[in-house]
C-alpha cells in the first residue's frame, strides 16, 4: 500500500496541472533521480524527470530520447526529415519498433509513404517536456504496435513553474525564439508556447529550415485528479543534404558538406487536438484520453543520382496526407487481500489512419510520372489485461495479455495491388522481480510483441516499378522477448541497471517505401547487454554512463551471410551535471556510435563515431540566465550515419557500390539568452 501511494505521490507532483509553484520547481530539480527500487517490473525501465532533460546538450529536437539509455539519434537528410533511430541491435530506421508518444498521442505513423513508423519528432518544444517514461522489451501489455525495442512515451508539463523567453543565435545561420507561460484561468491554467526556428547547417547549399511551432493547453486539477485539452500546430520547410558517395568526396568531386541533387527536400506540417481526464482514488484509477491529428509531407529524395534514369535523374517524391483519430482508456483496480497488494488494470486503445500517399518519380520536384498512388484505411483496436501482485516484501510479479485486430484496407491505382485484409495477434508477458536484498533487486522478464507492416504491402500482388508479380506480406509480425536484470543501491550515492536480453523476430518484413516494393527478411536474432550507472560524486556533481552491446544475426541464413546490414553494435554514452555553483551550471556529454555492417557478410563496417556537446549556464539574476552550447567540440570528421550501395553518378558509365555517408556536423556554438518573469 505505502508503494502504491508513494508512485501516485511522484506521479501527482511530477506534472501538477495547477498548485503552488514551490512544489513543482523541487519535483523538477530532485525528482529526476529518485530511488527506483520496488517501483519498476524490469531493470531497464525508468522515468527521466525534467533535471535530466533541461540538462540534455541537443542539436535537435528528437535528440532528446537519447536521455534514454543505449537510443542513439542521428540524421542522414535535411533538418525537417524524420531522425534515424538505434537501439538494442537494431537499425529503427525512422522508428519502426521504437513505439513513441506524447501525452498519449501515437508519434510513429503506419503505413507512411518513406517508412513504416515514421517517427518526426520536429514538434516537440523540449522546454515543455515534464517527464520521458521509457521501457525497452515486449514486456508491457499497454505497450502495442512498434514496441518490440523499446517505447518512450513523453509527457508535457500542465504548468510551467516561471513564464520564460528564450532566444537563441548560433553558426550556420541558427535562430531560435521561443515564449511559453501558463497564467491561471478560471479554475484552472492555460499554457501557451511559440517557437519560431531557422538553421541553415553547416552544407553547401543550407538547408534552410524553417520551422513554427504552437501550443495552447488548458488544464484543471492535478495530473492524477484533473483533465486538460491541448491545439497543436507545427510547420517545417527544408532543403536536404542526403548522403553522398565517398567515392567523390575522396575523388575531390564533392566537399563533405556537399550535395548532388541540390533540390531534393520537403515540407511538412502537424496538427492535432487532444485531452487526457484522469480520475484517482484508493481504491481504483480511470483515465481517457483521446486525440485527432492531420499530418502532411512532400519530401523529395534522391540516393542513387542516375543509375535509374541517366537524363532526369533519380529523384523521387513521397507525399503522404493522413487524418489519425483515437482513443485510449484504461481502469485500475486496488485491492489489499490477505496482505498482498494486487493492482488490476483492463484497457483498450483504437486508432484509425485515414492515408493518401504514393510514389511518385521527379526531376527538381516536378513531376515526371506516377509509380503509385494509394488511399488507406487503417483501423486498429487493442485490449489488454494487466495484473501487478506484491507477494511479500521481496517478491513481485507482473502478467499482462494484449490482443490486438487490424484492419487494412487499400484501394490502389493498381487493381492487382487492392483489397482488403485483416490480422490479429495475442501478446502475453510475465515479469518477476525479487528484492531488494541490500538494495539489490532482480528481474525475469517474458513476453511477446510485433510491429505492423505497412498496409500496402498486405495487398501488393504486382511490384509497381519492374511489373513482376511478388507475395503479399502479413500484416503484423511477432517478436519474442526474454531478459534477465538486475537494479542496485548497495554503493552509497550509486544507481546501476544491468540487463542481459535476446529478441527475436519472427520475420523483419518490412516495405521499402523508397522504392514501393515489399523486402521480406528471414527470422532474425538479437542478443545483447546494457549496463547504466548514476553517481552523485558531489552535491553539485552528477555523472552517468551508459553502455550497451548487442549482436545481431539472421537465424538460419547461410554461413558468413548472416550479419543484419546496419544493426547497431557498441554504444557509449557518458555525461557530467554540474549546479549548484552559484550562478554557474553546465554539462558536457560524450557519445560513442560503434561500427556496423553494412553488408551481410561483414565485409564492409561502417567506421564508429563520437561526438562531445558541453552547455556552460551563468545566472546574471534570479530572473536572467546566458546559456553557452558547443556541439562536436573536438571537431570530428566523422559520420552521422553510413550505408552501402549502388549509385551512379553523372559521368559514370555504370553503377559503382560505394560506402555513402551523411556527415557529422562540424564545432559549432549556440548563445541563448533566458528570461523567466
Amino acid at each position: 500500500m505505502k508503494l502504491r501511494i508513494l508512485a501516485l505521490s511522484i506521479a501527482a507532483l511530477a506534472l501538477p496541472a495547477h498548485a503552488d509553484d514551490s512544489v513543482i520547481h523541487r519535483v523538477s530539480i530532485d525528482g529526476s533521480r529518485s530511488s527506483l527500487l520496488g517501483l519498476l517490473d524490469a531493470a531497464n525501465a525508468g522515468s527521466i524527470g525534467q533535471k535530466k532533460l533541461e540538462a540534455m546538450v541537443t542539436y535537435r529536437p528528437g535528440e532528446l530520447l537519447e536521455a534514454i539509455p543505449g537510443v542513439i539519434v542521428s540524421q542522414h537528410s535535411g533538418e525537417g526529415k524524420a531522425n534515424q533511430f538505434y537501439l538494442r541491435g537494431f537499425n529503427l530506421d525512422h522508428g519502426t519498433d521504437l513505439r513513441t508518444t506524447l501525452d498519449d498521442m501515437p508519434v510513429n505513423q503506419r503505413s507512411h509513404s518513406h517508412g513504416q513508423g515514421w517517427t518526426d519528432m520536429n514538434f516537440l518544444i523540449p522546454e515543455l517536456a515534464a517527464r520521458i517514461d521509457y521501457k525497452k522489451g515486449p514486456f508491457s501489455a499497454s505497450n502495442g504496435d512498434f514496441a518490440s525495442a523499446g517505447s518512450a512515451a513523453i509527457t508535457y508539463a500542465n504548468r510551467l513553474s516561471q513564464n520564460i523567453f528564450t532566444g537563441t543565435v548560433g553558426q550556420n545561420n541558427f535562430q531560435r525564439a521561443l515564449l511559453a507561460g501558463s497564467p491561471e484561468f478560471g479554475a484552472g491554467n492555460i499554457l501557451y508556447a511559440v517557437e519560431a526556428t531557422h538553421n541553415d547547417g553547416p552544407f553547401i547549399k543550407g538547408d534552410q529550415f524553417r520551422k513554427l511551432n504552437a501550443v495552447l493547453r488548458y488544464a484543471e486539477g492535478f495530473a492524477n485528479n484533473g483533465y486538460n485539452l491541448t491545439a497543436m500546430l507545427y510547420r517545417g520547410q527544408w532543403n536536404a543534404t542526403d548522403q553522398i558517395p565517398l567515392r567523390a568526396v575522396d575523388a575531390g568531386q564533392l566537399n563533405r558538406f556537399d550535395s548532388i541533387d541540390k533540390s531534393d527536400g520537403g515540407e511538412a506540417h502537424r496538427y492535432s487536438l487532444s485531452g487526457t481526464w484522469r480520475r484517482t482514488s484508493s481504491d481504483d484509477a480511470t483515465k481517457f484520453s483521446a486525440y485527432l491529428i492531420h499530418k502532411q509531407l512532400d519530401l523529395f529524395s534522391n540516393f542513387t543520382y542516375f543509375m535509374d534514369d541517366p537524363i532526369n535523374g533519380d529523384q523521387f517524391s513521397q507525399p503522404d496526407k493522413r487524418v489519425t483519430s483515437g482513443l485510449n482508456a484504461s481502469h485500475t483496480w486496488h485491492s489489499h487481500i490477505n496482505g498482498n497488494n494486487t493492482d488490476l488494470t483492463i484497457g483498450a486503445q483504437l486508432q484509425n489512419d485515414n492515408i493518401f500517399n504514393g510514389l511518385n518519380k521527379t526531376k527538381q520536384r516536378a513531376l515526371l510520372s506516377n509509380v503509385r498512388l494509394d488511399h488507406i484505411v487503417e483501423t486498429s483496436i487493442g485490449t489488454y489485461l494487466d495484473l501487478s501482485t506484491r507477494w511479500s516484501e521481496v517478491f513481485r510479479t507482473n502478467a499482462g495479455l494484449r490482443y490486438d485486430h487490424y484492419r487494412f484496407d487499400v484501394l490502389s491505382d493498381s487493381v492487382e495491388n487492392s483489397g482488403r485484409s485483416s490480422d490479429q495477434l495475442f501478446s502475453p508477458n510475465f515479469n518477476i522481480a525479487l528484492g531488494p536484498w541490500r538494495k539489490t533487486e532482480f528481474f525475469i522478464n517474458v513476453g511477446n510483441g510485433f510491429h505492423s507492416n505497412d498496409a500496402r504491402a498486405t495487398q501488393t500482388r504486382l511490384d509497381p516499378q519492374s511489373l513482376e508479380k511478388t507475395d503479399r506480406s502479413p500484416g503484423l509480425v511477432r517478436s519474442h522477448g526474454k531478459e534477465l536484470g538486475l537494479r542496485s543501491e548497495l554503493i552509497p550515492q550509486v544507481q546501476t541497471s544491468v540487463s542481459l536480453y535476446r529478441l527475436d523476430f519472427d520475420s523483419e518484413l518490412s516495405f521499402v517505401g523508397d522504392a514501393g516494393t515489399t523486402e521480406a527478411g528471414a527470422p532474425s536474432r538479437r542478443d545483447g547487454i546494457e549496463v547504466s550507472a548514476y553517481y552523485q560524486a558531489q552535491n553539485w556533481l552528477n555523472l552517468e554512463l551508459d553502455a550497451a552491446y548487442a549482436k545481431a544475426r539472421w537465424k538460419n541464413a547461410v554461413a558468413g551471410q548472416d550479419r543484419i546490414v546496419g544493426a547497431i553494435e557498441g554504444v557509449v554514452q557518458f555525461s557530467a551535471i554540474f549546479d549548484k555553483l552559484g550562478p554557474w551550471s553546465g554539462a558536457l556529454r560524450l557519445r560513442y556510435f560503434g561500427p556496423r555492417a553494412l553488408l551481410e557478410d561483414n565485409s564492409v563496417r561502417s567506421k564508429s563515431s563520437a561526438i562531445l556537446n558541453g552547455r556552460i549556464s551563468y545566472k546574471i539574476n534570479p530572473g536572467l540566465k546566458l546559456e553557452l552550447e558547443g556541439f562536436n567540440l573536438a571537431n570530428r570528421k566523422d559520420s552521422a550515419i553510413d550505408y552501402y550501395y549502388a549509385s551512379q553518378l553523372k559521368g559514370e558509365s555504370q553503377p559503382q557500390d560505394d560506402i555513402h555517408f551523411h556527415p557529422l556536423e562540424p564545432r559549432s556554438f549556440r548563445l541563448m539568452l533566458v528570461k523567466s518573469f
